[in-house]
């Protein structure tokens, strides 16, 4: 029988990725993740997706991942999906998967694979033998070394249990052809670095629902923009764009890491309780947190929010 989430909850709000809070030594600081997906909760995401790339999954061990999951679980309390993130090799995600429906998550989304190109066979391989191993829905990321076919996508679609693709190509012809090869009502998300970019785009395909990685450190900014972007306010998704999400996509492009560290550090400006990132990923240079704030403020300022 195939297994279904709420839809409509998936795409009707924002797709918050939390960020996974660390002690300035490095250790996991369970209390501040929390706090950080309490708030996160609070601003009326459509899910919350734990220890994903956001929520830097390569770094976190078996336990620590059993945690940061219970905790996202906990604070979500049953009001809308817990997504948590697997990966590496088949046998290690499943590992995590397993994890994750112990701690109650509703599905999982299954992050590109270690290190390795593979064949179009591999890559359904990969996702039949963990979608074999659990029976939580999961949802397919497409990124890096990992692109479906429209016949691969036709294959990992008939398993009963796999229930969309998060594409982070930004091939929209290619993800044009992936939408017409899936059967209805199979889901799709936007998943490109700083997704409301590329938001308009994606919609242009069929691919309205995306991540928001400023969901985790300006909720009023990345709310007011999937707003405007459901009601069609083009002046303001253009205000947006052009005062904030492309400067900070410019200002993300200074260093390899940034897409995770600057958020970060956004929101430590927030006053969260997130901490620093782990190796190999560094914070930002006083230089580029200094441009970093002020951007923050301007964004602020246009919603009318406040740091």
């Amino acid at each position: 029988m195939t297994v279904v989430l709420d839809t409509e909850a998936l795409a009707g709000g924002v797709l918050s990725f939390p960020l996974t809070s660390f002690h300035d030594d490095g250790s996991l600081d369970p209390d501040g993740f929390r706090a950080h997906v309490a708030e996160c909760v609070a601003a009326g995401p459509g899910a919350v997706f734990p220890a994903c790339g956001t929520g830097e999954f390569f770094s976190l061990d078996e336990d620590e991942y059993r945690t940061v999951v219970t905790v996202a679980v906990q604070e979500a309390g049953g009001r809308l999906p817990v997504v948590a993130g697997i990966g590496y090799g088949w046998a290690q995600a499943v590992r995590f998967a397993r994890i994750a429906e112990e701690a109650g998550a509703d599905a999982l989304l299954v992050l590109p694979h270690y290190l390795v190109a593979a064949p179009q066979a591999g890559l359904v391989a990969q996702v039949e033998h963990i979608a074999a191993r659990t029976s939580l829905p999961l949802i397919v990321y497409q990124r890096g070394q990992v692109a479906f076919t429209a016949d691969s996508l036709r294959r990992i679609a008939a398993l009963p249990t796999v229930i969309g693709l998060k594409d982070g190509h930004s091939d929209l012809d290619r993800l044009q052809r992936l939408t017409l090869a899936a059967p209805e009502g199979f889901l799709f998300f936007n998943g490109a670095a700083t997704a409301e970019i590329q938001a308009r785009a994606y919609a242009t395909v069929g691919v309205p629902a995306y991540s928001s990685a400023v969901h985790a450190f300006a909720p009023e900014i990345a709310t007011a923009f999937f707003t405007a972007l459901r009601k069609g306010d083009e002046k303001t998704l253009e205000r947006l764009l052009r005062d904030f999400y492309v400067p900070l996509v410019e200002l993300r492009d200074r260093a390899p890491g940034y897409a995770v560290s600057l958020v970060k550090a956004a929101a430590r400006l927030r006053g969260r309780r997130v901490g620093p990132v782990r190796a190999p990923l560094t914070d930002p240079s006083p230089t580029d947190l200094a441009d970093l704030k002020s951007l923050l403020v301007t964004g602020l300022d246009l919603v009318g929010a406040a740091l």
